[in-house]
């Protein structure tokens, strides 16, 4: 039989605040363990929290560039439930008023374009991290507090997705957006950036959903994506057998490549929302609400096709440049100097995102700048060196704090376009490859690009194409 799937996301992203969602307590990555704490977030007796105004507008810009709607009056509630790492045994979290809702994200899978829309956006605070014991053996777990009370915007998705390669695109396309307005740093490496997928499968063209399966333990996109792919042979595979797909939470062991059992899911638990006590309900008045607006950048999506529209470049370059909102302002200021964007786009492709992917750095981080990229890619089109010559200079410039002009001059490699140099070494080539030269005037044409090739090697690819190619024709007819 076939089947159709139907994937949900749930995401959690870690608002860029310097402090907690309801205290003045720190948000470092990589604090000694329950250092960054204080009776609020630890939930003493006595204690109160106080809502920390810039994760809630960036909760709000969250939803905004999810074009979502916002509600005008808003309120927190409290979500019961107990947890080694939840010290108060309640999260502050939003359930009956939502900040946004009815959103969409436009996205890009196996070529065709398909709109996954957006259940809500909420507010809510992060649990503390449960470390388990490694020892063979062990029969304990560590709880590190540090992230008790961390601003969390909770996106979740409506039921859209049919493939995991269309939940790829969604990440992918919502962590740009992400990055874009800088609501998060989506680092996953360090919790800023979490998913938890739930899929079921049924019969193809049919309308009721199937037992819904819920994974956990997914720390990157591409685990999530395996994940999937993992879910949907199994629930397949169960089908076909004529049982049942259990309702039921999943953890995804990725070194395993498999998924296990964590818990049955029979029924919604029951959080015993209710509204919480201690913080005030809060209005977003329109001034506000577009103030917060007025922060909003040009977002992935408009900037690609502005880049297509503008610079007339492939959908595919167009894509692969504005992913990254820095990438994105890089290729924007080398094409400002004059480059044509194509060239501009190649280079910006195959050595800067191929150098920044190689060291493990941020565009920030890119030694050579937009100035000096566009400055070799002048001395390129003014015909002073060949292409591959420049490749060898781009990666002298990764190292060398030097104007790309002074590391030609100085190494020697300005292109030869001396013609009568030239000739004496198309007469050695020739003297070298006599059969070549009998086989190109016998009508084999191909042999051409072998003694093209023989001038370039013997000049240590500094010859000048053009003037080669012109010189060859000559001698050769």
């Amino acid at each position: 039989m076939r089947y159709e799937t139907v994937i949900g996301l749930e995401v959690h992203a870690q608002l860029a605040t310097k402090s907690k969602l309801f205290c003045g307590c720190a948000t470092t990555f990589g604090s000694p363990p329950n250092s960054q704490c204080c009776p609020v977030c630890l939930g003493l007796p006595g204690s109160l929290p106080v809502m920390n105004r810039r994760a809630f507008e960036l909760a709000v810009k969250t939803a905004l560039a999810l074009n979502c709607k916002i509600a005008r009056r808003t309120w927190s509630d409290r979500k019961n439930y107990y947890y080694p790492d939840l010290p108060k045994n309640y999260q502050i979290s939003q359930n009956s008023s939502l900040l946004g809702t009815e959103g969409c994200v436009e996205i890009q899978a196996d070529g065709k374009p398909k709109r996954i829309r957006i259940n809500n956006v909420h507010l809510e605070e992060d649990a503390g991290k449960l470390m388990h014991g490694h020892e063979h053996g062990a029969s304990y777990s560590v709880v590190d507090l540090n992230r008790t009370g961390i601003p969390l915007a909770e996106i979740v998705t409506e039921p859209d997705m049919s493939s995991a390669a269309e939940a790829e695109a969604y990440m992918y396309a919502l962590r740009s957006i992400l990055e874009y307005t800088e609501v998060s740093d989506c680092k996953m490496q360090e919790g800023s950036l979490r998913f938890e997928a739930s899929i079921s499968l049924r019969p193809e063209g049919t309308e009721r959903l199937g037992s819904r399966v819920e994974i956990k333990n997914l720390n990157s996109i591409k685990a999530v994506v395996r994940s999937l792919q993992y879910e949907i042979q199994r629930q397949a595979s169960v089908l076909d057998s004529g049982r049942q797909v259990e309702m039921e939470t999943r953890l995804w062991d990725d070194d395993l490549g498999r998924s296990e059992k964590m818990r049955s899911k029979e029924e919604a638990q029951d959080y015993r929302y209710f509204p919480e006590p201690d913080l005030m309900d809060l209005a977003v008045d329109v001034a506000w609400l577009e103030a917060i607006r007025s922060e909003l950048v040009e977002l992935p999506q408009a900037r690609r096709s502005r880049f297509v529209d503008q610079y007339q470049l492939s959908d595919y370059d167009a894509s692969v440049i504005s992913a990254d909102r820095a990438v994105a302002d890089y290729f924007e200021a080398v094409a400002a100097s004059g480059i044509e964007a194509k060239q501009a786009a190649n280079w910006v492709m195959s050595g800067v995102l191929r150098t920044i992917k190689e060291k493990r750095i941020s565009v920030s981080e890119f030694p050579i700048s937009p100035r000096r990229l566009a400055d070799l890619l002048k001395i390129i089109r003014a015909g002073a060196i060949t292409t591959t010559i420049a490749r060898g200079v781009f990666e002298r410039m990764l190292e060398d704090k030097r104007e790309p002009g002074e590391i030609i001059s100085t190494q020697g490699l300005s292109q030869i376009s001396d013609t009568s140099e030239l000739e004496a070494i198309i007469d050695e080539v020739f003297k070298a490859n006599p059969k070549a030269v009998e086989d190109y005037r016998a009508g084999n044409k191909n042999t051409l690009n072998f003694l093209k090739g023989q001038v370039m090697r013997q000049t240590r690819g500094k010859a000048n194409p053009r003037v080669i190619a012109q010189l060859l024709a000559q001698k050769l007819s």
